[in-house]
């Protein structure tokens, strides 16, 4: 604590915004915590007015980074999902968006060194326990934003991060597939309920009555939608072993449709019931992970494409590439690994005052 405020750090992280801690700058207990970063937000107020919260959920996030607690990793990275009208401080996800600025934010706070030219960090995901490895630009020893890659959902250009995934299969929920089904049903529509990394009820846009291709201003208008994805979402939750998931931000749910826009598959995603305006991370491996599931909902629809390419997420705001490698050996494939290509920028770092 510096005075009354704390020592923070602002960055965009590929399609989200967060406030990135150390741990040590925070209180201990998870109450305290809690408390405190409520205040930092601005929350509750639909508004965030009086915080640093942008009045969405992607920029609701806080990432509380510490040293690392193993020998297998460089750092641990605790998300924390806040509430924007409610006063709400959810730990059941990570956000793999965020992950991609955990590894600079380590470098910029001395917890890892810099490589020359090129950093690697490996990131243990608290919330989940698995392990990420994040690798991004470092000329001369410093952190380097400035690059040419763009991502669907922000403007401009920035460098690149590498992101790979493993063990993620299963990582909160317990299996891939939680029900112990590639199909089932609920409220007499198709779902397939997966987690690789991130818990998803896949539907068929149709089958919820919309065509899947409604901007995110349309589908938060329409109240029916948001009641029936709700419906959905906490009978998935009970199903996938999650227990009442009623005012909790997982499973997320995705609506899937046939690609227009030269991708593999359409997705539009509610977080929970708020319409996602890109998707997430590990939503997008979870989703694609499903698709490439003979009997999964939505396998008919994916464009498949060349072996071992990445799958292009179309989402409202553009697309997101994701590459699944499964281990199909077994009677159920086996996730091996999973890669995104992400880019992150730091927006400020100072102190935030919290509201009193």
């Amino acid at each position: 604590m510096i005075g009354s405020g704390v020592r923070c750090m602002l960055m965009r992280g590929g399609t989200s915004k967060g406030a990135f801690f150390l741990a040590e700058d925070l209180p201990a207990g998870p109450a305290a915590r809690d408390d405190l970063l409520l205040r930092v937000m601005g929350t509750p107020d639909p508004r965030q007015i009086d915080g640093l919260g942008g009045a969405q959920p992607v920029t609701s996030k806080v990432a509380v980074v510490s040293p690392a607690t193993g020998p297998d990793r460089d750092v641990d990275y605790l998300f924390l999902q806040l509430g924007v009208g409610e006063p709400t401080v959810s730990d059941r996800q990570t956000c793999g968006n965020l992950l991609a600025a955990v590894g600079q934010f380590a470098v910029e706070r001395g917890l890892v060194s810099a490589g020359t030219g090129r950093t690697t960090v490996r990131v243990r995901l608290v919330n989940t326990d698995a392990i990420a490895v994040s690798t991004f630009a470092t000329p001369a020893g410093q952190v380097g934003y400035t690059g040419t890659t763009a991502i669907s959902g922000v403007p401009g250009t920035a460098a690149p991060v590498e992101l790979d995934f493993t063990d993620t299969e299963g990582s909160v929920c317990g299996s891939l597939l939680p029900t112990g089904w590639v199909r089932d049903e609920i409220d007499g529509i198709e779902v397939t309920c997966v987690d690789n990394g991130m818990p998803v009820v896949l539907a068929r846009a149709t089958d919820l009555e919309v065509t899947g291709y409604e901007t995110t201003d349309e589908l938060a208008a329409d109240r029916a939608l948001a009641d029936r994805v709700q419906s959905l979402r906490t009978q998935a939750g009970a199903l996938m072993g999650l227990g009442e998931v009623s005012t909790t931000s997982v499973p997320k749910t995705t609506l899937v449709a046939e690609p227009r826009d030269g991708g593999a598959i359409c997705t539009r995603t509610f977080i929970p019931l708020q319409p996602h305006p890109s998707i997430g991370v590990l939503g997008a491996v979870s989703v694609v992970t499903a698709l490439l599931l003979p009997g999964a909902v939505g396998h008919d629809l994916l464009v498949t494409p060349p072996a071992g390419g990445p799958v292009e997420v179309e989402h409202p705001t553009g697309k997101l590439a994701v590459a699944v490698e499964l281990d199909r050996s077994a009677a159920l494939p086996r996730v091996r690994r999973s890669t995104v290509l992400r880019t992150a920028r730091k927006l400020f770092d100072g102190t935030v005052f919290p509201r009193s």
